[in-house]
Formats: C-alpha cells, sequence, structure tokens
C-alpha cells in the first residue's frame, strides 16, 4: 500500500516544536524526528531532545488546511509552494522513525557532495583542505602536497569533515583545477 508523501515545513530556527504543537492542536499529521544529546551546562549535565533535521516539520493534510498549516507562528514556508513538491515518501520517513525507535544513533550532518571543498576536523590531518571525490561508507577526500605538485586520496567519516566554501565546484573542472583551488 503506497501511502500520501510528506510535505515539508520550513520553519524558524529553534521553532520546530512549537510548530508541531500548533500542527497538534490543528489536528494535522505531522512529523518531528528527534535524537537525545547530553549537554553539559555549568552546573549539571542534561539530555536533550534536538531535531534531526533542524529547521524543519514533515506533515501531510488535505488541501483545505493549507492555509490553516502554513499561517502557524514559526511556520516560513512550504517547501516547493505547493503540494507534490518537495516531498518525502512514507516510506523514508518510515525507516528514520524506525531507526529512532529501535537505538541507531542518527545524527544530522551537513550535505556534502562530490566536487565539495572541505576540511578535516581532527586526527593526524586535522585542519588539512581537500575535495570530496566519492561519497561511499567513508568519504573519499584528494589532499594536495603542494611541494611537489602531487596528490593522495584518503578514506574518512564525514564526521571527521567540515564544509569550506559554500557551492559545490563543477563536476566538469579537471581534477587539478580543482586540487589548485583547495590549497588557496
Amino acid at each position: 500500500m503506497l501511502e500520501n508523501p510528506w510535505n515539508v515545513l520550513h520553519v524558524t530556527a529553534n521553532h520546530e516544536k512549537r510548530v508541531a504543537q500548533h500542527l497538534a492542536a490543528r489536528a494535522v499529521e505531522h512529523y518531528l524526528p528527534v535524537y537525545k544529546e547530553r549537554s553539559r551546562w555549568t552546573d549539571r549535565t542534561v539530555q536533550l531532545e534536538r531535531p534531526l533535521f533542524a529547521g524543519y516539520v514533515f506533515t501531510r493534510f488535505v488541501p483545505g488546511q493549507k492555509l490553516s498549516v502554513i499561517s502557524i507562528p514559526g511556520v516560513l514556508h512550504l517547501l516547493g509552494g505547493g503540494m507534490g513538491c518537495h516531498t518525502v515518501s512514507a516510506d523514508e520517513l518510515e525507516r528514520i522513525r524506525l531507526g529512532l525507535s529501535s537505538g541507531y544513533l542518527l545524527r544530522p550532518h551537513a550535505w556534502l557532495e562530490v566536487g565539495r571543498n572541505v576540511r578535516v576536523r581532527g586526527g593526524v590531518f586535522d585542519g588539512v583542505l581537500g575535495i570530496v571525490t566519492e561519497m561511499r561508507r567513508e568519504c573519499k577526500v584528494i589532499i594536495a602536497l603542494s611541494a611537489v605538485h602531487r596528490c593522495f586520496s584518503l578514506e574518512i567519516g564525514m564526521d571527521q569533515l567540515e564544509l569550506v566554501g559554500s557551492e559545490p565546484l563543477p563536476v566538469a573542472v579537471s581534477r587539478s583545477t580543482r586540487i589548485a583551488q583547495s590549497r588557496s
């Protein structure tokens, strides 16, 4: 049985739970995946629930409810501007729901693409710049050794990378051009 896809609401930062409460009060089906994280405060350690996708709440509603949904305080807009655009399948969200309830360690992560400039965080390559060349279990990054005009690849977990710059390089750019740009 194929279920209706979920619409995506873009909401004000740190207002995801409040928007979810408004949706519940209006009897609108919604889902806000959250994960638990320990946070150290000055006087104690607390367990916090944080949204897995900060700034987004998933919802399903009939067309007649659209105005009621997008007028909720904290809702910026409906992604795609209308029904059917920028939706998430029920199957995808069900996997996330099952993963969280089964104890899988799901955490937010920046979107990485091939051609993206990154900086390694931690380990012996801490602070080194590179370019994502492949995405599999681990992320393959090309790192330049400028003194000898040579490169090497490093396979590293995505949690050990931070994005540098905002846009990925075009796929058509040659590898040597991308490596030269990463040294800047």
